[in-house]
C-alpha cells in the first residue's frame, strides 16, 4: 500500500537512506511503497544489527526509527518460523505459548508493522513537564510524564474536544508499551485499587466490570485496547493511519505480545552489548 510506504519515508533520514542504496535500494526516494519490503531484506537487518556489525556498532548512526523498523520486520521473519513464544511471568520465568502463528499474522500488516516501529521510536525520548488545571482552590500546576499513565491521563482535565483523542491514543501507546516491553513492571507496580479506578473511568462503562478483577498485566492489556478505541470513537476526522490504531485495539494481546518476543530478542540483547555499556 503506497501509503504505508510513503508513511515510512517520512521517518527515514538522509544518512538511513544512504544506507539503504548502498545496499541496493537506491531508488526508494522515488518508490516508497517498495520501503517494507526492503526493511524484509536479510541484508539491511545484517548489515545493522547482524553478527559482523556488532564492533562497529554502526546501528549508532541510523535514525531510532530505521532500527526499530528492521527489527519489527526481522520479528516477522522469525515469528512465521516459530510455533511458540515464551511469555515473561517473572523477572526470571519463562513458559512457552504456542501463539506463534498468531503473532505472525499481526506482523502480516505493513501498517500494523509501522506502528510499531512509531511505537517503540517514539519512546526513545520521555516528553515531561507541567500543566495548569483549575480546582475549586483556583489554578494549580500538575506535571505529567508519558511514561506514566496516571499524570498523562490528568491532562485530559484541561483538554478540549480535538485534543483528547490524541491523549487517548498516548494512553494506548503508554499502556502498549510498558506492557510488552516491560511486563514485570507492570505486575510489580500493580495499580492501587483508587488508581486503577481513575484510568478505569477513562474507558466505556460497559468495559468497566470485566476490568475491575484483572490481574495487572491484563488490566493494562483492557485499557490499552480501550484507550485506542476511545481514540477512533473521538477523532473528528477518521484517516487511514488512525484506523490502524482502531485495528491493534481489536489485537492488543497480539500486539503485546509481539512486543514481548521484540524486546526480549533483540532489545536487550542490544543493551547489553559491551560497546554500549563498557
Amino acid at each position: 500500500m503506497d501509503g504505508v510506504g510513503a508513511s515510512y519515508a517520512d521517518h527515514l533520514t538522509e544518512h538511513d537512506l544512504e544506507l539503504l542504496a548502498k545496499l541496493g535500494a537506491a531508488e526508494l526516494r522515488r518508490r516508497p511503497d517498495l520501503i517494507p519490503r526492503v526493511l524484509s531484506d536479510r541484508r539491511v537487518f545484517e548489515s545493522i544489527l547482524g553478527a559482523q556489525s556488532k564492533a562497529a556498532a554502526p546501528f549508532l548512526g541510523v535514525s531510532p526509527f530505521l532500527l526499530f523498523a528492521v527489527i519489527v520486520h526481522k520479528a516477522a521473519h522469525d515469528l512465521s518460523e516459530m510455533t511458540y513464544v515464551t511469555e515473561r511471568t517473572g523477572l526470571r520465568e519463562r513458559v512457552p505459548v504456542f501463539d506463534g502463528p498468531q503473532l505472525a499474522d499481526f506482523l502480516s500488516d505493513d501498517a500494523r508493522r509501522l506502528l510499531l516501529a512509531e511505537l517503540l521510536a517514539s519512546f526513545t525520548r520521555i516528553a515531561s513537564g507541567r500543566y495548569r488545571v483549575q480546582t475549586r482552590r483556583g489554578w494549580r500546576w500538575r506535571r505529567y510524564s508519558e511514561l506514566d499513565p496516571l499524570h498523562l491521563a490528568g491532562l485530559l482535565d484541561s483538554a478540549n474536544e480535538a485534543e483528547r483523542p490524541g491523549i487517548y491514543r498516548r494512553l494506548g501507546d503508554v499502556a502498549l508499551f510498558l506492557a510488552g516491553v516491560f511486563p514485570e513492571y507492570t505486575q510489580r507496580q500493580a495499580l492501587s485499587p483508587i488508581d486503577a479506578g481513575r484510568l478505569l473511568r477513562l474507558v466505556k462503562r460497559q468495559e468497566r466490570a470485566r476490568m475491575a478483577e484483572a490481574p495487572a498485566l491484563e488490566l493494562f492489556e483492557m485499557l490499552g485496547a480501550g484507550w485506542y478505541r476511545n481514540a477512533w470513537d473521538l477523532a473528528p476526522i477518521r484517516t487511514e493511519r488512525l484506523a490502524v490504531v482502531a485495528d491493534v485495539a481489536s489485537r492488543f494481546h497480539q500486539a503485546r505480545r509481539v512486543l514481548n518476543h521484540i524486546a526480549d530478542r533483540y532489545l536487550f540483547p542490544i543493551a547489553e552489548r559491551p560497546e554500549l555499556t563498557g
